[in-house]
């Protein structure tokens, strides 16, 4: 709300909010986490309605999983370790059946986020608000 008051002042702006794919299908016994990211793309859209007369954009990205990312591999809590122990398979097991969900066969990156945001952040996408677009590799098309 801070950097809108600036924002109105200037007639311009944009706003980017990170979220998940979550945000777009419910996720299987992580009802909350799903409940969050659905309630995130609804403040988005929102948001998008209240600011668009004052000519700030906002919109939501929503990626898929960063397997190469510090909640997957760092620590003895690591999702990778947690989901290895759940079902009694290696870690790269765990990867690869991540990695199998996905019609492009990865993961999404940190590059493949930043693009977006670059993009979403230019006047390229001047047209476009309230939008939670996908970076999922295919897995979420909606």
């Amino acid at each position: 709300k801070h950097a809108a008051r600036v924002m109105k002042q200037q007639h311009s702006g944009v706003i980017i909010e990170i979220n998940s794919k979550s945000g777009k299908k419910g996720s299987y016994k992580n009802s909350a986490y799903a409940a969050s990211k659905f309630g995130g793309v609804g403040l988005t859209q929102s948001i998008a309605l209240d600011l668009a007369e004052h000519g700030i954009r906002v919109n939501a990205i929503c990626p898929g999983n960063l397997l190469d990312s510090p909640l997957w591999n760092d620590g003895p809590n690591s999702l990778f370790k947690q989901y290895a122990r759940k079902w009694q398979i290696s870690e790269e097991e765990v990867r690869q059946k991540y990695i199998d969900q996905v019609p492009m066969k990865r993961g999404c990156t940190y590059d493949d986020i930043c693009n977006v945001v670059t993009f979403m952040a230019s006047d390229q996408a001047s047209y476009m608000t309230g939008q939670a677009i996908n970076v999922t590799g295919g897995q979420e098309m909606r």
